[in-house]
């Protein structure tokens, strides 16, 4: 009789079975989960230690980075080791695995948790059923921070985007480029807390009365030019469209930063023949460079989308979401940290989520379609 022979045993079996997909994926999983543990015994041993809070910052800091980094060196030099076939297989599992247990950890999981919290009571200790979501598309107040945040959509990403694209046009002829763009962009270097807090000044109201002075910059022109001061972040809805204001002076920097870049990408014999068709630099523009630029303007105006949907720090530091003002963020910070109702907080936070997932996905796929056409 002919002796069968148990490949797993063997070392070609060994590494084929490394080598198969359920191999490369526990391989993938196997390092960070080692990466997590030694780290953790690390966290744990500083939080037991007495020494000074600046030597466990130091330490904390070489632990962190020099244990991942030494971690991802041992698993590259083990994977090295296999034949080349498999190595080339199995090394862009190690570095990937890392990243894919942390997206897990701090977006899967939380996901998962806020879906069943969202079919939870007011503290979370018994099932709701669907109050929480009829709460949110029923409510007065939610209906309000679904208006005010398509206002924030629509007007903040079209004027965002616009004034950035024509921003990005005329400085890229202009000699003072550097400048002119130093100067729109540094907006965006700020926080939004910060960027809050200065429009806060240029908005502010002291009220009519004697010796009262108005200290806001608006209402000091206003006022210079024989007018009446207005509270201007009380007045519905006009006082939604003050606070999208910031919004574009933020993101205008961020759009025109990235368009100029593509401006420049576009081929200048395409425009040279066009001026001697007879084009004017008008039909040029939306003809040609409009049309080249395509998936840079998606790209921006998602990622404007998407910063609108789940704006939160300008509204928060200006009205609190009062008068009129409450955005879908601020209201999902109301309910979990203000009225501690931890249901309705969760199926906001679900709602956001459902709201951003289609941007985002269309972004991707217009992103592989522009890779697939280089």
């Amino acid at each position: 009789m002919l002796k069968t022979h148990n490949t797993d045993n063997e070392p070609g079996g060994i590494i084929s079975w490394f080598s198969s997909t359920l191999g490369q994926i526990l391989i993938s999983l196997f390092v960070p989960i080692v990466t997590f543990l030694v780290l953790w015994q690390g966290y744990l041993f500083l939080q037991r230690a007495q020494a000074p809070q600046i030597v466990q910052v130091i330490v904390a800091i070489i632990w962190g980075v020099g244990g991942v980094a030494l971690l991802y060196v041992v698993a590259n030099w083990l994977v090295l080791k296999l034949p080349k076939p498999w190595s080339s297989r199995l090394q862009p599992f190690v570095f990937v695995g890392p990243a894919i247990a942390i997206m897990g950890w701090f977006l899967a999981v939380p996901v998962f948790r806020s879906l069943i919290g969202s079919f939870r009571n007011r503290l979370g200790g018994g099932w709701a059923g669907l109050d929480n979501y009829i709460f949110a598309f029923t409510n007065p107040r939610m209906l309000e921070t679904f208006r005010n945040n398509l206002l924030w959509m629509v007007f903040g990403t079209f004027f965002s985007v616009a004034f950035g694209l024509l921003i990005a046009v005329l400085a890229d002829r202009s000699r003072a480029e550097v400048i002119y763009k130093s100067i729109i962009f540094t907006p965006y270097a700020l926080s939004f807390v910060g960027a809050g807090v200065i429009w806060k000044f240029i908005y502010t109201y002291k009220g009519i009365g004697l010796n009262i002075q108005e200290i806001g910059l608006l209402n000091a022109i206003v006022t210079g030019l024989g007018g009446t001061p207005q509270p201007w972040l009380n007045i519905t809805p006009w006082n939604n469209f003050f606070l999208i204001v910031i919004m574009i002076w933020l993101q205008t920097g961020y759009a025109m930063v990235i368009l100029s870049s593509a401006i420049k990408g576009v081929p200048a014999e395409l425009l040279e023949a066009a001026r001697i068709d007879g084009a004017s630099e008008v039909r040029a523009f939306f003809k040609i460079t409009v049309p080249y630029i395509r998936g840079t303007i998606i790209t921006v105006v998602t990622t404007i989308v998407i910063f609108s949907l789940k704006t939160f720090d300008i509204v928060r530091v200006m009205t609190g979401g009062n008068n009129g003002t409450n955005v879908i963020a601020n209201e999902f910070y109301l309910q979990s940290f203000t009225y501690t109702h931890q249901g309705r907080a969760s199926a906001i936070a679900i709602v956001l989520l459902v709201l951003v997932t289609p941007v985002i996905i269309y972004n991707l796929r217009q992103f592989n379609k522009e890779r697939k056409g280089f």
